[in-house]
């Protein structure tokens, strides 16, 4: 008989330990859950991203910010200080309230912009990297579409945490029609060939 209480003394022991560790699990999760917030409603944390895709994505809201209008937006990718230089025969712009004040002015002047961003190639070297990219511009002036095609090289400094353009240098490409071919000089013509 006894052989037999120890089987259900041990019984009820295993039964107490199963329960003891099913209370102080279920007490641990609650604990857990009243540490951590709840996930929903909370932004994913972002994974790191290497400083060409980070100047990369800048540059597209940028070029995003320009085509709407969206000075702030724009804004929040230049330094203060930034010097501008366009294709056009003029002094370096330097600053962006001069910049801006030229933007604006343009900007009026069109209806829509559509800014197409190719073949862009970024070098970092520590807290300075530099872009180059080709662009085509399509928009609508006085009613008449205007199309153009040119190259941009944007120059950015780590400030912080944040890469800022200080240079922009935009050149639209002129179309040069290819010289006309000149004819042959009598000296030089081939010999006609033989009549038959």
């Amino acid at each position: 008989m006894r052989e037999k209480l120890t089987g259900v003394a041990w019984a009820r022991c295993l039964a107490m330990a199963a329960a003891v560790l099913m209370l102080a699990s279920g007490a641990w999760a609650q604990k857990n859950k009243k540490d951590k917030p709840p996930l929903e409603g909370q932004p994913m944390p972002s994974l790191p991203v290497s400083p060409s895709d980070q100047i990369d994505h800048n540059i597209g809201e940028m070029l995003g910010a320009f085509q709407v209008g969206n000075i702030e937006a724009m804004h929040k990718y230049y330094a203060e200080n930034a010097v501008f230089v366009s294709g056009a025969y003029e002094p370096p712009m330097v600053g962006w309230p001069n910049y801006l004040a030229g933007y604006q002015k343009q900007r009026a002047a069109y209806q829509g912009m559509q800014l197409v961003r190719r073949n862009t190639v970024i070098f970092v070297h520590a807290d300075v990297a530099w872009a180059s990219y080709q662009w085509e511009f399509a928009s609508m002036l006085n009613n008449a579409p205007v199309n153009a095609r040119g190259q941009t090289t944007l120059i950015l400094n780590k400030i912080g945490d944040n890469w800022m353009i200080v240079h922009n240098h935009t050149s639209q490409i002129c179309d040069i029609p290819a010289p006309a071919a000149q004819p042959a000089s009598p000296q030089n013509q081939p010999a006609a060939p033989p009549k038959p």
